[in-house]
């Protein structure tokens, strides 16, 4: 039987008194080879590791992670690539969660079902597409479930207690909550305001409540990580791989160093 390692994160975290780090990279970015040691730096500093699909038009991503997905589609990254970086990382960090993030093209181009079975054969535990709301959720949910995988979905400020109880009712693995209206990468909205929807979510679903979008500082994560699940990290760590073009050891070494940040603000005794 399959094993459930993002429910083991989540307990694992649990015991320890502290939130779960998740980290987002494009697959590809800035190319495949170096998108391997990126991946595999931020996999022994995180314990769920998101790993973006590239597309063309990520409508959900601001300028950052757009512009991620371009790089990595120049460099000629596809989904055999996601599939295979994710296979990498799931032999070199077992215990790490694997999903993958990103729109419906992409694993509808594949197939549904074949999409499933590849993602599952290479170590993958959830699936978050965020361009299928729960109530299209049929295009996808069988296939996702005969293949042990979560269907990860979003919930945001302006989802009614109607979208929430329906999210709450579809979602396995745990909920992604959106902290602000916008895109990837965007300021976050206030954290009182955001914890007070958090709390309002566990009232509809006992699934354990990622906060993403918007943290970009290691202040913030420390202060999500005291009323959240999980804090989500994406566009700062994304940030890291342009700051540093022409030098991939420095790029390494900048995501190591910004993800051991992140990781030593949410210990138990900063928040």
């Amino acid at each position: 039987m399959k094993r459930d390692r993002i429910a083991e994160c989540f307990a694992r975290c649990r015991n320890e008194g502290r939130s779960a780090l998740v980290g987002y990279l494009t697959a590809g970015d800035p190319d495949v080879a170096t998108s391997e040691k990126l991946l595999l730096t931020l996999a022994s500093r995180v314990d769920i590791l998101e790993i973006g699909m590239p597309f063309s038009d990520p409508m959900a991503d601001g300028p950052v992670i757009q512009a991620a997905s371009e790089r990595a589609l120049e460099a000629g990254a596809s989904i055999r690539d996601v599939f295979a970086l994710a296979a990498k990382v799931n032999n070199a960090y077992p215990d790490t969660s694997i999903v993958l993030m990103g729109y419906a093209n992409v694993p509808y181009s594949v197939g549904f079902e074949d999409f499933s079975k590849q993602a599952a054969d290479a170590g993958v535990d959830g699936v978050l597409i965020v361009d299928i709301p729960p109530e299209e959720g049929a295009v996808c949910d069988r296939a996702l479930k005969k293949n042990g995988l979560h269907r990860i979905l979003l919930l945001s400020p302006t989802s009614s207690d109607e979208r929430i109880k329906l999210a709450s009712d579809a979602a396995n693995g745990f909920i992604y909550y959106v902290s602000l209206t916008g895109t990837t990468g965007a300021e976050m909205g206030e954290t009182a305001a955001v914890k007070q929807q958090v709390e309002k979510i566990r009232a509809f679903s006992s699934l354990p409540i990622c906060v993403g979008f918007g943290v970009k500082t290691a202040e913030q994560a420390a202060k999500v990580a005291a009323f959240s699940d999980g804090v989500v990290v994406g566009s700062h760590f994304v940030t890291q791989i342009p700051q540093h073009s022409s030098d991939r050891n420095a790029m390494v070494a900048a995501l190591k160093k910004a993800a051991s940040a992140m990781r030593n603000a949410m210990k138990k005794e900063s928040v």
